[in-house]
């Protein structure tokens, strides 16, 4: 009974425990308070863990929760009890990775709540459905950067003052609307 490796959710917290960007695959949690209840109870048990350096595992609610924490940011995925740890590790070490490269390595709320676009496409690229699509952080941010950059050029290319330019003209093309 081989299947592909699925996340019930990705979740990225502040650290008071509130959401930044989360995204559902699975009817696990039906309603929104029920996922909040899920990421209050989550952050809770996990805060205490040393979790900067490398990802931690714990189980929690017939789930297996993956966290990582760098500065405010606290990221979380979440598989079945029967899912492997291995996987989830690798999907959250692409989704933290990535949003460091999207960030340009400013990896904290403030930035990533100025870029939500690209962590929400990010979270796009890395899983669809609850199936999991890519793990790899430069492939992921490649693609995200490509979806959200005019000019073409990879974001770790661009310099500063090409994508002051790439956001002027976002910025200039939204009051044209």
């Amino acid at each position: 009974m081989e299947s592909c490796p699925t996340v019930k959710n990705i979740l990225l917290l502040d650290s008071e425990g509130k959401r930044v960007a989360v995204k559902y695959y699975s009817e696990d949690w039906p309603t929104n308070n029920a996922k909040e209840a899920f990421e209050k109870a989550v952050f809770t048990k996990t805060q205490k863990t040393n979790a900067r350096t490398e990802a931690e595992i714990a189980m929690f609610e017939n789930s297996i929760v993956v966290c990582k924490f760098i500065q405010d940011l606290h990221f979380f995925v979440t598989g079945g009890d029967d899912e492997n740890e291995l996987i989830l590790a690798t999907v959250l070490q692409g989704f933290f990775d990535a949003v460091g490269i999207l960030l340009r390595g400013n990896v904290d709320k403030k930035e990533a709540l100025e870029n939500l676009d690209l962590i929400l496409l990010c979270l796009d690229e890395i899983v669809d459905g609850g199936i999991v699509l890519e793990t790899d952080s430069n492939v992921i941010a490649s693609k995200v950067a490509s979806h959200s950059i005019d000019s073409g050029a990879p974001l770790s290319e661009q310099t500063i003052g090409q994508a002051l330019a790439t956001a002027r003209e976002h910025f200039a093309r939204s009051l044209l609307k």
